[in-house]
C-alpha cells in the first residue's frame, strides 16, 4: 500500500473538485457530488492511495460544433476530479517546460487571444525582415487528431516526464480510451493501427451489440477529457521541434492542431510539408491534405476563424469570418433558453457576450455590430456595452511606455 502519494492530497483533490464544479454546478450529478463532497473526495484519496482507483462508465454523444460532428464522451464528477488532480497536480508543470513558446492552446495564461496575437506578432516581424509581404503561409491541419493518438506513443513520449504515481493514474485513464473493435476480422485488426480512425463513423455505424470485449485497438483520446487536452497540447512537440530548431524556421506556431509556417520561399514550404508529414506518419497522425494549403500572404487566408492579410506597408488587415458571427446569434438565443430554465444567470449571459464581442467587434461591419446589439435587445431587454480587447501591439507599446516614463 502506498502511503505518500502527491496526487492523492486532500487539498489539490479540493482544488480540482471546485474546479470541476465549473460550468456544471447546475447539473444533477455534481450537485450530488456537492452535497456529499468530504466522503467522495476521502474516498478518492484512498482509491488513488491504495491503487484501487478505477474510471466508472461515462456517457456517450455527438456534438456539432462549428459545423463539424464531434464524438464526445462525457467523463462522470468523480472521474473529473481526478483528472483535473492529475493534470493540475503534475501532468501540466511536468509537460509545459518542453513546449515551444507559440503553442498556445490549454494552457493558464495563454490561449486563442495569445495564439492570434502571436500571430499577428510574427506577421510584422516578417515584414520588418524583409520590408515587403511578398512571402506565403502555409496553414497545416491534422486529420482527426485525438482519434489516432496512439498510447504506445503516449508511454514513450510522456511517461518519461512523470512520476510513477502519474503513471500508474494514467494507465487507468488511458485503459479507458481503449476502442472495442470486436467487430473486425482478425485481418483488419492486424492492420486497425495503421489505418486512419473516425471516432463519429465508428459511433455511427458499429452497433453496441458488436462491443463485446473481444478485441480493443490502443489508440484515441476523448475529446473534452482534460487529460487528452494536455495530450493533445503536448503529443505534437516533435513536429514543432523539427519545424523550429532543426529546420530553423521563426515563424511558426500552434493551436492544438492548426499550424502556421510563415516564409519567403514556396518550394521550401512545400518541401516542409513533406518533411513533416512524414514525421507526423510516424507517430501515427495524419496531415489534412485537404485543409493544408500554402497562400500568399497579400491574399486573404483564414487561420483560427479569421481572415488575415497582410499588406505592402506591413499593416495586417482582418476580417471576421460570417460563420462565426452567425454561431454567436445562435449562442445568445441559447443563452436565453438556459436562462429562462434557471441553468444561467443574467450575470453569465451578459459577461460571455461582452467578452465575445471585446474580442470580435473591432472586426465587424457597422451593420453586423447593429443586428447583433438588437437581437440582445429584444432578448433581454437590455442594451449591450463592452471594452474592447486591446490588440497585442498596443498592449506592448503601453507597457514600454511604463518602463521608459520617468518618476
Amino acid at each position: 500500500m502506498e502511503t505518500n502519494n502527491h496526487l492523492a492530497d486532500m487539498d489539490l483533490l479540493y482544488d480540482a473538485f471546485k474546479a470541476s464544479m465549473k460550468g456544471s454546478s447546475w447539473k444533477e450529478e455534481p450537485q450530488r457530488f456537492e452535497n456529499n463532497f468530504l466522503s467522495e473526495l476521502s474516498a478518492l484519496n484512498h482509491e488513488i492511495t491504495d491503487g484501487t482507483y478505477h474510471t466508472m462508465p461515462g456517457t456517450e454523444f455527438t456534438l456539432n460544433e462549428r459545423g463539424k460532428i464531434r464524438y464526445i464522451h462525457g467523463g462522470r464528477m468523480r472521474d473529473r476530479v481526478v483528472r483535473h488532480a492529475l493534470c493540475d497536480g503534475e501532468l501540466n508543470g511536468a509537460l509545459r517546460p518542453y513546449l515551444i513558446y507559440n503553442n498556445g492552446a490549454s494552457q493558464k495564461g495563454k490561449g486563442v487571444k495569445f495564439t492570434r496575437d502571436q500571430f499577428e506578432k510574427d506577421l510584422h516581424n516578417y515584414w520588418l525582415e524583409h520590408r515587403s509581404n511578398e512571402g506565403y503561409i502555409a496553414i497545416i491541419d491534422y486529420s482527426k487528431f485525438y482519434d489516432n493518438i496512439r498510447h504506445s506513443n503516449i508511454r514513450e513520449l510522456v511517461y518519461p516526464k512523470i512520476s510513477p504515481e502519474a503513471q500508474r493514474l494514467m494507465d487507468e485513464i488511458i485503459k479507458n480510451f481503449e476502442i472495442d473493435v470486436s467487430y473486425m476480422t482478425d485481418e483488419e485488426y492486424a492492420s486497425c493501427m495503421d489505418r486512419k480512425f473516425d471516432s463519429v463513423k465508428y459511433a455511427e455505424t458499429v452497433p453496441k451489440e458488436l462491443r463485446t470485449g473481444e478485441k480493443f485497438m490502443c489508440k484515441s483520446v476523448d475529446i473534452g477529457d482534460q487529460v487528452s487536452q494536455d495530450i493533445g497540447v503536448f503529443f505534437p512537440t516533435p513536429v514543432d521541434n523539427y519545424i523550429t530548431i532543426v529546420r530553423g524556421f521563426k515563424y511558426y506556431g500552434r493551436y492544438m492542431d492548426d499550424m502556421y509556417i510563415i516564409h519567403n520561399d514556396k518550394k521550401e514550404l512545400h518541401q516542409l510539408i513533406r518533411e513533416i508529414t512524414e514525421i507526423a506518419n510516424g507517430l501515427g497522425m495524419y496531415i489534412n491534405d485537404r485543409k493544408t494549403r500554402i497562400v500568399p500572404l497579400s491574399k486573404f487566408f483564414k487561420f483560427l476563424q479569421i481572415y488575415y492579410r497582410l499588406d505592402e506597408n506591413g499593416r495586417v488587415d482582418k476580417k471576421i469570418n460570417s460563420d462565426a458571427v452567425t454561431r454567436e446569434r445562435r449562442r445568445i438565443k441559447a443563452y436565453k433558453r438556459k436562462m429562462d430554465r434557471g441553468e444561467m444567470t443574467y450575470d453569465q449571459v451578459e459577461q460571455a457576450c461582452k467578452s465575445w464581442m471585446g474580442n470580435f467587434a473591432k472586426l465587424m461591419s457597422k451593420q453586423q455590430i447593429k443586428n447583433m446589439k438588437s437581437l440582445y435587445q429584444e432578448l433581454f431587454g437590455k442594451e449591450l456595452v463592452w471594452k474592447p480587447q486591446q490588440s497585442f501591439l498596443k498592449t506592448v507599446r503601453k507597457s514600454k511606455q511604463k518602463s521608459t516614463a520617468t518618476p
